[in-house]
């Protein structure tokens, strides 16, 4: 059987697949929330059984959480391991949704189909392209072209708690060639994409304390120390004027990009002011001299993302707080230490405490980046297969965000992650009315069997 006839049983069985996708969908598997634990274990069984259903050697591992989905595959050709999370986003604020966030629907709009629901483009929808690949290239060929490993987790959308220690105790059985992910979107709605670098996160919380309690301005303004004024002048000198970050030796492993790189994303045609104009904004905030999408996939930032001291209420009063609070991110990218900038950015505030203020700090995470090796055969077979699908050639791009799974497989597996997902911009994901676009679903599940397809011809 040629990789045609497989496209073709794709293409007729939509309506099963969509229907199985609403099944899936139905299931309120919130991890978040334990009023939902019988939900979730539901959508883990609902998966392991239509693994299993394929013919794949499927389980469920328990976990301190939730539990994790297993299932293999043997086949003639490299070893791949496929990843995705079966949970969802709590659904609030309910008022907002047009419909129950669980009661799947197929709608028209004006840009296409849609089926919208929660999960159907984080994660639900895009897993079930993947086995929706699985399950026509079975169907038609009787095998899959080579060996493959599903694992979906259950816990994503609650900081994967379960993760790392299960990969440490049972990530031998996952040891594949590659790993594939398939939590990423569209670059454009013509444009596919595969992201081959992920930036890291580091997040400080900061607490400047002055006199032991708040204090009355008109006594003591003037000749006490306000917090506040040592935390802005301290969050004030994060950046130089060229938006360059001042901590010391925050750019210290930081790599330029590769020219071959930087000519792929010129050829985007990325429209700074049209992406700041949907917010409200006009102008790159970031490092001078650097392109737009230089500063979202490839530079490092730090940023302040909450403060709080004195009185916030409402009306007014006159106080110097006693304590004042910064919560404060950085956004790493490949060859920067996030335990070594923690220690440094650390060691910067406290040089610039002055006398009788002190400082505490709070740990909020702390996760290196990722960068693919795109030499690997699989990238340019993927980047090919995406460009068989859509208008527009796929290239290779940057996440300005973060997914900790791709650097977990590298650092304990000890394998790099192809990164390739179909979701759109406006599919309000975590959001109400999440949505998902019936051509994302329909070309996504293409774009597997061509991936795996091409994988196995080496």
């Amino acid at each position: 059987m040629s990789l045609d006839s497989i496209l073709a049983r794709i293409d007729a069985d939509q309506p099963a697949a969509l229907d199985r996708l609403c099944d899936l969908l139905r299931i309120p598997s919130i991890s978040t929330d334990p009023a939902h634990a019988g939900d979730v274990r539901r959508a883990a069984e609902w998966l392991r059984d239509d693994l299993a259903g394929m013919g794949f050697a499927a389980e469920l591992h328990d976990t301190p959480g939730h539990p994790m989905v297993v299932g293999h595959m043997d086949g003639p050709g490299p070893h791949v391991l496929f990843y995705g999370h079966y949970d969802v986003q709590p659904v609030d604020p309910l008022s907002l949704w047009d419909r129950g966030p669980f009661d799947p629907q197929l709608q028209e709009t004006p840009r296409g189909r849609v089926i919208r629901a929660r999960g159907a483009a984080d994660d639900k929808g895009q897993l079930m392209t993947f086995l929706e690949a699985c399950r026509a290239t079975l169907a038609e060929t009787g095998a899959l072209p080579c060996k493959v490993t599903v694992f979906l987790e259950g816990e994503e959308e609650s900081g994967s708690p379960s993760l790392v220690p299960y990969l440490r105790e049972r990530g031998d059985a996952l040891k594949a060639d590659l790993a594939l992910i398939c939590d990423t979107g569209l670059f454009s709605e013509s444009v596919p994409a595969i992201v081959t670098q992920l930036r890291g996160l580091l997040g400080e919380e900061i607490t400047i304390t002055g006199p032991r309690i708040d204090l009355h301005s008109g006594m003591y303004g003037g000749i006490a120390m306000n917090p506040i004024r040592v935390l802005t002048k301290i969050l004030a000198g994060l950046h130089d004027e060229t938006g360059r970050v001042q901590v010391p030796g925050f750019y210290d492993g930081v790599e330029e990009l590769s020219p071959e790189l930087a000519a792929q994303w010129a050829g985007l045609g990325f429209d700074e002011g049209a992406f700041l104009g949907e917010v409200g904004l006009s102008r790159p905030a970031g490092e001078e001299g650097r392109t737009g999408l230089e500063m979202l996939w490839s530079r490092p930032t730090a940023e302040v993302n909450g403060i709080t001291g004195g009185y916030t209420g409402a009306g007014f009063k006159t106080v110097l707080p006693a304590q004042a609070t910064a919560k404060v991110s950085f956004r790493l990218v490949a060859g920067q230490d996030p335990m070594r900038l923690r220690d440094s950015f650390r060691a910067w505030v406290e040089a610039q405490l002055p006398p009788d203020c002190s400082v505490a700090f709070a740990p909020h995470g702390a996760a290196p980046a990722s960068r693919m090796d795109i030499s690997h055969p699989a990238f340019e077979v993927a980047r090919q297969a995406l460009s068989a699908e859509w208008p527009g050639e796929a290239a290779f791009i940057g996440g300005g965000g973060s997914i900790p799974v791709a650097g977990y497989f590298k650092e304990i597996l000890g394998m790099d992650s192809l990164l390739a997902g179909f979701g759109k911009d406006d599919d309000a994901i975590h959001s109400p009315n999440e949505k998902y676009d019936l051509s994302s679903f329909h070309h996504g599940t293409r774009a597997w069997a061509r991936i795996l397809t091409g994988i196995a011809a080496g």
